[in-house]
């Protein structure tokens, strides 16, 4: 599977599950009319969780949801800083101030990505 898909396609079962009301048509758009850029950073998101899951023997199964979701979304703020010079704020939005529906996506991935590590 091409690397960030399995990232995006755990973002867009994220949103449709846990967004509140009808989520925005770029947050559920398909792999296709992704921009470039979210589908590097995807990719790089999804090869970070992989590396960190596999450095550490697997142990990534013992951190707690808000842990796995921290990191995909301290990972993402990184890409986002990389490919954006002056993003707005909520895209660099520390852990506590994310709505909850993005938290619980975020854990969402690490867990879908960690299972494909995992075969």
């Amino acid at each position: 599977m091409e690397p960030g898909r399995i990232f995006r396609e755990a973002w867009i079962a994220g949103v449709r599950k846990h967004y509140p009301g009808e989520p925005k048509p770029g947050y559920v758009a398909p792999w296709e009319e992704t921009p470039e850029w979210e589908r590097a950073s995807a990719a790089a998101v999804e090869q970070q969780v992989l590396a960190f899951v596999e450095s550490s023997d697997g142990q990534t199964a013992h951190l707690s949801r808000e842990q796995r979701g921290l990191f995909v979304a301290l990972c993402w703020v990184a890409q986002i800083y990389r490919h954006i010079p002056d993003p707005k704020p909520s895209y660099v939005a520390d852990w506590d101030d994310l709505p909850q529906w993005q938290r619980e996506t975020d854990s969402d991935i690490f867990d879908a990505v960690e299972r494909h590590a995992r075969g």
